[in-house]
């Protein structure tokens, strides 16, 4: 995806850019790129390819993530393929991330808390549907 702002500009809260338009905009990007593909389909590349995004943001060893489709090759060589053309989606991911740590922060929330409520607030978020392409 391509960006009129920074991640630095993402995570000292001067472009205002959040989980919500970033799951928006990877939908889009996935609907485009697996436009022959029916809903499902798409809504199953959707959440692969952001699980996998979600894990490298978060420092999750690759290796770690791969393992869990150890029985299905053919998901595994799509991933390999696919994650070093998601490289600057997973840094941009791993701002929103940061900045939603920090608000908590800066709301007075100790740093163990502020990480613990955006993770529940992200796991809320995360529905498993395909956002919509409004």
């Amino acid at each position: 995806m391509q960006w009129e702002f920074t991640v630095e500009d993402v995570v000292k809260a001067r472009a205002e850019y959040g989980l919500t338009d970033f799951r928006r905009d990877l939908a889009e990007e996935v609907r485009a790129n697996v436009a022959s593909a029916d809903e499902a389909q798409q809504t199953r590349s959707f959440n692969l390819i952001y699980d996998m995004c979600y894990a490298l943001a978060t420092d999750k060893r690759f290796d770690d993530f791969l393992a869990a489709y150890a029985y299905d090759p053919p998901t595994c060589q799509f991933l390999t393929e696919l994650k070093p053309h998601m490289a600057d989606n997973v840094v941009m991911l791993g701002a929103i991330l940061q900045r939603l740590i920090m608000d908590r922060v800066e709301a007075n929330m100790p740093l163990e808390h502020a990480v613990q409520d955006a993770a529940q607030w992200h796991a809320s978020v995360v529905s498993g549907k395909l956002p919509s392409a409004e």
